[in-house]
This record gives structure tokens, C-alpha cells and sequence, in this order.
């Protein structure tokens, strides 16, 4: 059993309920930032989203849209990227906010273990911004996997079509995983819209939300980096009489 088993089924409710199979999934799923070149099959990706659109929905609305891209196209998009991100990158930004200006103590702490766990674990210190440039940078490269998936979603639609999205999105990633492959989403695709949109001839009604880099990991098995909070710290059982 893996280190993210073990934290799921520790305690006393490990002896009643067994564990499923979509568990290890769930738990062995992580945003993996390195890939090994192992090509993936068109088909396999066509198999991944075929699962994946079967997403919740809110009036069956299905308010996504995936370019798939590999091989000559990825490369193009790739290098234009970059060079945005090298040339002129303070001249972009994403048409959607990700994160609050100003995000409440708790979630401010977490943002910044963050950075000190995942900056520290590549050596890269917190107030080197030319090394975090350079690992940015990677983004662009969908950090050498073969697939790479750019998301849109028409910008007329509300926030709980959002909502379909990010579980659209969470579908994607869990069938790859389903299939020995990993996956890593990537908001910061969202800041070079006006990059992508000629290249992939996105319609003007399709906000770009995000990237998703998919492929083979460089290492298996690898340890999770990020804590979680214990359940006890997000849920709340009313009711119950056990």
C-alpha cells in the first residue's frame, strides 16, 4: 500500500470499510512536473475524454472545450509561450482571477508552505525570482509530456458551469491516472490567451481556464510532497449516531 493509502485508511475506520479500487487512484494521483517521452496513442486520450465527459452536469450543459495537442503543434504552441514568457510576460494576464487578493489567514498559510515545500524540494529559493521564472518557464514545455490539453469554456456561461469544468477537468486527470499516465493542470496557460487563440484558432467566445500536461511520469511512485488537512479540519457530521 502506498504512502497516500496508508494516510487514507489509517485509523479505526481502516478495520470496517474496505478500501476500493478508485482509492488508489485517487490518493496515487499527483501534478507531476516531470515526463518521461514515452509517446501516448491518440486513442488513448480519445478513451480518456470519452470517460471524462461524463462529468456532473448542471442541465446537462457540458460547458468545456479541449484542444488536443502532440508532435509539431505542441511544439509551436510550446516555443510561442516561451518566448512570450521570456519577451514580454508582464504584458499578459489571465481573463479569469484565480486566487483572492487577499486570501484569509488560513488559506494564505497554506499558499505559502506552498511555495517553502515545493520551491525548497527543486533548490530554488523563495526570493530567487529568476529561478522561479525558469521553473515557470517549464509550463510552457508541459514539462516534456507528450500531450498536452488546452481547456476553454464559453465565457457567457455563470459560475456553476465552472463548477462542471473543474470536475470535467478532475475526470480527465483520474482516467489518466486510471491508465498508468499522470497528469499536472496548469492555470498559468490561462495568462497567454492572446498567444493561444490565433495559434489554436480559438473562438473569441472560449475564456482559456487552463492547461494539462499528460504522459508518463519520469518517476514512479514518488512520495507526496503537499500535506492535506485531516478531515477533521473541513467536515462537519451531523446526525450521525456511531
Amino acid at each position: 500500500m502506498s504512502a497516500p493509502e496508508e494516510a487514507v485508511m489509517a485509523g479505526d475506520e481502516a478495520r470496517v470499510v474496505a478500501p476500493s479500487p478508485i482509492d488508489a487512484i485517487l490518493t496515487g494521483r499527483f501534478a507531476c512536473r516531470e515526463f518521461c517521452n514515452a509517446p501516448v496513442a491518440r486513442r488513448t486520450i480519445e478513451h480518456i475524454l470519452r470517460v471524462a465527459r461524463f462529468a456532473p452536469s448542471g442541465a446537462n450543459i457540458q460547458p468545456w472545450h479541449v484542444y488536443v495537442l502532440t508532435g509539431e503543434v505542441k511544439g509551436k504552441v510550446s516555443a510561442a509561450l516561451l518566448e512570450a514568457h521570456e519577451t514580454s510576460r508582464d504584458e499578459h494576464v489571465s481573463e479569469y482571477k484565480y486566487y483572492a487578493s487577499d486570501l484569509p489567514g488560513l488559506y494564505l498559510k497554506r499558499r505559502q508552505e506552498f511555495g517553502r515545500l515545493f520551491y525548497g524540494s527543486l533548490g530554488i529559493h523563495q526570493a530567487d525570482s529568476e529561478g522561479r521564472s525558469r521553473q515557470t518557464a517549464k509550463n510552457y514545455t508541459f514539462f516534456g509530456a507528450p500531450v498536452g490539453l488546452i481547456v476553454t469554456i464559453d465565457r457567457r456561461l455563470e459560475v456553476g458551469s465552472w463548477l462542471d469544468l473543474g470536475m470535467f477537468v478532475q475526470n480527465i486527470m483520474l482516467a489518466a491516472a486510471g491508465h498508468g499516465l499522470q497528469s499536472c493542470p496548469q492555470e498559468t496557460f490561462a495568462k497567454y490567451h492572446r498567444v493561444l487563440r490565433p495559434l489554436l484558432s480559438i473562438p473569441a467566445e472560449q475564456m482559456v481556464v487552463c492547461g494539462i500536461s499528460v504522459g508518463k511520469a519520469k518517476l514512479q511512485g514518488q512520495d507526496r510532497l503537499m500535506p492535506r488537512a485531516d478531515i477533521d479540519e473541513f467536515a462537519t457530521f451531523l446526525g450521525f449516531e456511531d
